[in-house]
């Protein structure tokens, strides 16, 4: 321990000095530098050297040189651990941080005991003190101060008033201000026993010309009229330090909290922060760069240098003030926790994230070693080559040179780091867009529209920014090769003004050219998912996310566990929030978009390989739809459950949701309605059935609420209920047992054959599974019924009639659903294939989708095989068509005659050759 001592008194020339002048302090520490520095330990210290008088006896000078000696016996203790390396970067930025706080309290406290004597104390009406709040800004705010930091703190009080119990009254503000002027003097004033901390307040509302407090009252005001960008920037890290007692969970006070929260982060993802950090960064890169030229000696800076500590937070911060207002866990004051977090969040990758961690880490002990050499608040590397030596041993290399590589090393990727996050620094055109206005004759309807959209209210009313960003989204689209298309380019201006009130998203553009070409990309792929953008602006984040996320498709069951766990932690977490229920309505919906957004993406191959195939798609949409069932279903449940103090969890609540048609089916397209029908176990009921039935039924309208309202963030489903037991005539819940007796026809009222042919696609998709079984085994059983085949197709035919009937179709244009050797076809005779034979054949039973039924049905021998195969394809095709025509925003599926392509001839003649095998008899 003797020899860890030298070491450090070696390399450090502070050490060396406070060592030398109090030798006493070398046996101190050699019975503590083993143990870890943790807030325990440095109390006691504090402690030792305060407590031995209370601090109302305690003159000014003998507290301040007590306080100052802690200080310095606390550095001595850190020191040697740290340059020894037997402290971590968490241990070394952890204690810094608590020895600050532990200070401040004391210096606190014996300021409030001065003031009290003379000036009594602040009071709220009901009689309760009143405390000082103290900010700890940056660092501090962070629990990450370096060896040599300042403190940046800012002083807020609740409320004015006047003081009481003193000899003279003093307003609150006038007391805080002398209040925050001792705690002041007390840590920074430099005695011979040095400082306790040097304090800046540079940060509080305007900064040196204001006051040295604020009310909570004229913080709101500044921040809603006053608060500049940067200011949100530096309000990030901001930490109730004081009084220690109120910093739980590192949280303000309920009036405060909800202040800064609503000041430094925004409800939207917020781009258009992206310039601000821009130009603070180059503001600091440049007063950096004129340190440099004045004192070259000071020119490798590893604070503020290129690649250096600075360019890490900016780089975190940025995510923070973009996307913190709609991810909580970006809320972080930790650097090194919010780059883990872009990592779990997939806005880094893994390997990015690591490295740029493993810098922080480098350059912070790097920052440590400086700064320790004689307690001097500097961040760069000396010029005396054995001075740099020294640093390199004390870094664990044996040369200068190897440290100097790994230096670069960190810095380089720091740097490539930083500018692909700040991917344009502005985007310049030789042009104005006035210029081009006489250059677009080969687009006279665009030219048009754009004429009229500069003259717009909205345009005119726009900030200069916005302005700018506008015109240097539309040069660049017009710079285009090949040229983009004239009906792209009206678009393109519908799309510009549906969000010209929202800055942020046209910022976005302007700074991501990969966002804008794949917005053109979009927007002249699909007028469905021009419109679904187009209503939902906030999606354009999406276009920016990295390609290392995973897809449904790797990994069907993680992808959408790992979904719905992320979707359940943002609900628990908006739900604590005020209007908790809306919040979660419009979570919901809005989760509900971005994944319909990445779908459509890959669905028109937008930054993927290839598009994405039609069954995948539903497949996706599907299991979505099901996920967020089952989690609305909880809450509503959960909430119930709470109003009747009960406590049944929902998985044994003996409630089920049956989804039927293209959702029972797993064929669910984008905007497709959801069949759905609610049963419960009348089986398990513990109290009287009327009383569950009402429970039920009351949680089948909650849940058709909480899915068809529309919110801020829109509408999630349209729910259709008319397929449950008699229709809109029926209860909308069923229990099992009345359910199986209609699906059995026993009693009077029972299921028609159109039930049995949709209780073919029906399957169980949300509520408790005990339910779901049961559920399974009674349609299994109700299926494998022997039916007569001769009037089971006639009641077929019948409803294949009604139904054509219902559509007509008296154009020429073939309607790929509706029309004879068409997708409803394909679907009715797959049903009278299950319905005829599945007693015969119970793998006809199973929900697998008309195509594998198909393979069914020919493998044992009801119909052909190679007709079973060409079928099979028509009804891909058909699909598939159907789905392209959506997408141009076609609301039915018919095709012209020119437009009828082989692939669709040859799949309508396979589905009527078919048809006729196998509804032939009825003919």
């Amino acid at each position: 321990m003797v020899s860890n001592i030298n070491q450090a008194k070696q390399y450090s020339e502070f050490l060396s000095r406070w060592l030398i002048a109090n030798p006493e302090w070398e046996n101190w520490l050699l019975h503590r530098i083993a143990q870890p520095i943790d807030r325990e330990v440095l109390k006691g210290i504090f402690q030792e050297n305060l407590d031995a008088l209370p601090t109302s006896q305690l003159a000014e000078e003998n507290f301040c040189s007590a306080l100052r000696i802690a200080r310095q016996k606390t550095m001595m203790y850190l020191g040697v651990r740290d340059l020894t390396d037997q402290a971590s970067l968490y241990e070394v930025m952890q204690g810094m941080s608590d020895m600050a706080e532990i200070a401040l309290a004391y210096a606190s406290d014996y300021a409030k005991q001065q003031m009290q004597n003379d000036y009594g104390l602040p009071y709220y009406p009901d009689g309760s003190e009143m405390n000082i709040w103290i900010i700890g800004m940056g660092k501090l705010g962070a629990c990450e101060l370096n060896v040599s930091s300042d403190i940046d703190l800012i002083f807020i009080y609740d409320s004015d008033g006047q003081t009481t119990g003193g000899e003279k009254s003093l307003s609150h503000h006038e007391w805080f201000s002398r209040l925050g002027k001792r705690i002041i003097k007390y840590l920074s004033e430099i005695t011979a026993q040095g400082f306790v901390f040097r304090v800046d307040m540079r940060l509080r509302p305007n900064g040196d010309s204001g006051p040295l407090v604020c009310s909570l009252d004229m913080l709101e005001e500044y921040f809603l009229v006053q608060g500049r960008e940067w200011e949100r920037y530096a309000w990030i890290k901001a930490r109730l330090v004081y009084p220690l007692g109120m910093n739980q969970q590192n949280s303000f006070p309920p009036s405060l909290n909800s202040l800064v929260r609503s000041f430094i982060y925004r409800r939207y993802l917020d781009y258009g922060i992206i310039n601000s950090i821009r130009k603070l960064h180059s503001q600091i890169r440049h007063e950096a760069n004129l340190r440099s030229h004045q004192f070259p000696d000071r020119s490798a800076d590893v604070k503020l240098g290129k690649g250096g500590i600075r360019e890490i937070e900016f780089l975190a911060q940025m995510f923070q003030l973009i996307r913190g207002g709609q991810e909580p866990i970006l809320r972080s004051r930790s650097t090194l926790e919010v780059l883990n977090n872009l990592g779990k969040l997939k806005l880094m990758d893994d390997a990015s994230v690591l490295a740029l961690q493993q810098a922080y880490y480098f350059f912070r002990k790097l920052e440590h070693r400086l700064q320790w050499r004689s307690d001097a608040q500097i961040h760069y590397l000396p010029t005396d080559p054995a001075a740099i030596l020294k640093v390199s041993n004390s870094m664990g290399f044996e040369h200068a040179s190897e440290f100097h590589h790994q230096l670069l090393a960190h810095q380089e990727f720091v740097a490539n780091a930083f500018a692909q996050a700040f991917v344009l620094d502005g985007q310049s055109h030789g042009s104005s867009l006035q210029a081009e206005l006489g250059h677009l004759s080969m687009y006279p309807e665009f030219s048009k529209r754009l004429e009229g959209m500069l003259q717009t209210k909205r345009y005119v009313l726009a900030t200069e920014v916005t302005k700018e960003n506008i015109e240097c989204i539309l040069l660049y689209i017009l710079d285009r090769q090949p040229p983009v298309a004239e009906k792209t380019l009206l678009k393109v201006i519908n799309f510009l003004e549906s969000i010209f009130r929202r800055s942020s998203y046209i910022s976005l553009l302007k700074e991501y050219p990969m966002a804008l070409d794949r917005v053109i990309h979009l927007l002249d792929s699909s007028a469905w998912g021009a419109d679904y953008v187009i209503a939902h602006p906030h999606l354009l984040d999406e276009l920016i996310q990295t390609q290392t996320e995973s897809t449904p498709e790797q990994d069907p069951n993680q992808y959408w566990s790992e979904w719905a766990k992320h979707l359940r932690l943002k609900l628990d977490e908006v739900s604590q929030e005020d209007g908790g229920q809306e919040l979660m309505w419009n979570l919901l919906r809005d989760m509900h978009h971005a994944e319909i957004f990445r779908t459509l993406l890959a669905d028109l191959g937008i930054g993927a390989q290839g598009r994405l195939a039609v069954e995948l798609i539903s497949d996706r949409l599907s299991c979505m739809a099901d996920i967020i069932m089952q989690e609305t279903l909880t809450r509503i449940w959960q909430s119930m459950m709470q109003s009747k103090h009960l406590e049944i969890d929902f998985t044994q609540s003996g409630f089920g949701v049956i989804a039927y048609g293209k959702l029972g089916g797993k064929e669910l397209g984008y905007g497709s309605d959801l069949d759905l029908v609610f049963i419960f176990d009348d089986t398990q009921v513990q109290k009287p059935s009327h009383e569950m039935v009402e429970l039920y039924m009351n949680l089948a309208r909650r849940l058709i609420s909480w899915l068809t309202t529309a919110t801020s963030s829109g509408v999630l489903f349209d729910i259709d209920t008319r397929l449950r037991p008699n229709g809109v005539a029926g209860l909308m819940v069923s229990s099992l047992s009345a359910y199986e007796a209609y699906q059995r026809r026993e009693g009077v009222n029972t299921a028609w054959v159109w039930e049995h042919q949709a209780l073919t696609r029906a399957r169980f998709c949300a509520g408790d599974h005990r339910i779901g079984k049961r559920f399974e085994e009674i349609r299994s059983e109700v299926l494998s019924l022997y039916r007569d085949p001769k009037s089971l197709r006639q009641e077929i035919l019948a409803m294949r009639e009604k139904l054509h009937a219902g559509h007509p179709n008296r154009s020429d244009h073939f309607d790929l659903k509706h029309d004879s050797g068409g997708m409803v076809d394909i679907e009715f005779m797959t049903q009278y294939l299950v319905l005829a034979w599945a007693y015969r054949y119970p793998s006809l039973v199973a929900n697998v989708g008309n195509i594998a039924l198909l393979g069914i049905a020919a493998r044992v021998g009801l119909i052909d095989a190679s007709l079973s195969d060409r079928v099979a394809q028509a009804y891909r095709d058909l699909r598939k068509r159907q789905h392209e025509l959506r997408l141009e925003g076609k609301q039915i599926a018919r095709v012209e005659p020119n437009e009828i392509t082989e692939p669709i001839l040859l799949a309508r003649d396979a589905v009527r050759e078919l048809w006729q095998e196998v509804m032939q008899p009825a003919l």
